[in-house]
């Protein structure tokens, strides 16, 4: 595949570390994939800049490939609107979610909005006007309920990750184990503690707060360059 990584066999295991351009990286996104299936992977461009793969493509005389403009979106959603394509694509969406409530922290409702999947974590655009700068710091589908709040009300350090699967090790210590956790592709991460607790879940322990750690998106763990694993944030602790 085209993906920035980087693979190779380890104590039995194929292990997953950093694209060489990290500027390119895609290692965040590859958590998932069964050890079956990277024993049968190649990443060829993991080791090079991408400047040097469009390089090659230009050398081979694949001039429309060498200028192609970068993509930085979910690559099915060509306008980057993933509200119109829900609306698109949801058969009966609008009139399902349509009349939800804006709450703030202490439950008192503010105002009114489309529905819960318009919204994102961190998101400042369209809330009602509180004198000050508001964020959406929760979204509760099952009330379709938004809960806005202050940016310091977007910061935890703990919370839950579950479908979790390793890549490096074939389990990881009972006690718990440091790594780097990232909660988003541009995510820097942050120095965490993860904490197994059965069933394809754990537990992650950052060493300070973080800002909108988002149920649904995945979380994943580095030593070092390598990928120890991943899963789906499931919920954030109080």
């Amino acid at each position: 595949t085209g993906h920035y990584a980087q693979l190779r066999q380890e104590n039995g295991r194929a292990v997953i570390s950093r694209g060489h351009d990290l500027n390119k990286d895609q290692s965040y996104v590859l958590w998932g994939v069964s050890q079956a299936c990277l024993a049968r992977t190649l990443f060829p461009v993991g080791g090079f800049e991408k400047s040097a793969i469009r390089q090659m493509a230009r050398e081979m005389g694949f001039e429309s490939l060498a200028t192609k403009p970068e993509s930085y979106e979910i690559c099915f959603v060509p306008d980057n609107d993933y509200r119109g394509f829900l609306k698109r694509n949801v058969a009966g969406l609008e009139d399902r979610v349509a009349g939800g409530v804006f709450v703030t922290p202490d439950g008192k409702i503010v105002g009114r909005h489309e529905g819960y999947p318009f919204f994102t974590l961190g998101q400042r655009k369209g809330l009602p006007a509180m004198g000050e700068p508001y964020y959406v710091t929760a979204i509760d589908p099952a009330t379709n309920t938004v809960t806005i709040g202050r940016e310091e009300d977007l910061f935890h350090s703990r919370f839950t990750v579950r479908g979790v699967n390793l890549v490096k090790y074939a389990e990881l210590p009972q006690d718990g184990v440091a790594a780097v956790t990232k909660i988003r592709y541009k995510d820097v991460g942050h120095t965490s503690w993860i904490t197994p607790l059965g069933e394809g879940r754990v537990e992650v322990l950052y060493s300070e707060p973080v800002k909108a750690i988002t149920p649904g998106q995945s979380a994943v763990f580095y030593e070092g360059e390598d990928v120890l694993g991943g899963g789906w944030i499931e919920r954030v602790a109080e």
